[in-house]
């Protein structure tokens, strides 16, 4: 083979491979009453960051999520936030963001001796493989499948994992609790926390609410009884 063919060859080659050394994957979960969720990608190879500006919609990534836990039975509610695609030029760098919501995801009793809000947020929603490209994926089954039991806490309120490897994009996982959140634990994938109690917890777990329904029943009994 001539060696000017071989060359240009080689070279076309060479750049029709992304690029990953550099690039970084980070998801940002703020848990409340439903899931915040910020998918990026940055650092992104010139040609996978074009390519995906063309191939992939808002919309990939949540119906990814739903759909794989409405196969094991478990219905979700998703929607797009106001900016739920952005492009960075300059650091090739895609911001993908909407919330989950649903108690198949976040899910919360009352104890009614401390009348406080005990909050389960499950993160195994997590492990799925998507692509960005027809040529690029990210496999988060994978690279996140250690159980958030296992992960770091830089604070008392966050969860963060890291998972590197040769020739992949880092991967980073954040998942941040309100900032009033109490007594956090966690159990495998699913993690607990305390949280105080809405008005209406409050006025459930009152014996007001009894004194007003008794009241209102008596006034509705001697009403009906004057009517007669």
């Amino acid at each position: 083979m001539n060696r000017h063919v071989l060359v240009t060859l080689t070279t076309i080659l060479i750049l029709s491979m992304p690029a990953v050394v550099n690039a970084q994957t980070t998801v940002n979960v703020r848990a409340d009453d439903s899931l915040f969720v910020t998918y990026e990608f940055a650092n992104l190879d010139p040609l996978v960051y074009e390519q995906a500006r063309i191939q992939f919609p808002a919309d990939r990534i949540p119906k990814l999520i739903a759909d794989n836990l409405e196969a094991v039975n478990q219905t979700i509610r998703w929607g797009l936030g106001s900016e739920p695609l952005t492009f960075d030029d300059a650091s090739r760098t895609i911001r993908n963001s909407f919330f989950l919501g649903g108690s198949s995801l976040v899910s919360f009793t009352l104890n009614r001796t401390t009348l406080r809000r005990v909050y389960e947020v499950e993160t195994d929603w997590r492990k799925f493989k998507v692509n960005l490209t027809d040529s690029y994926s990210v496999d988060y089954a994978r690279r996140l499948a250690t159980p958030a039991s296992e992960w770091q806490k830089p604070d008392s309120t966050t969860f963060y994992y890291e998972n590197k490897e040769t020739d992949v994009p880092d991967v980073r996982f954040y998942l941040v609790l309100p900032a009033s959140a109490s007594r956090v634990r966690v159990l495998g994938d699913t993690v607990f926390y305390d949280a105080q109690p809405y008005v209406e917890d409050q006025l459930l777990g009152s014996p007001f609410l009894i004194l007003v329904a008794l009241v209102v029943a008596l006034v509705v009994i001697l009403v009906y009884r004057k009517v007669r």
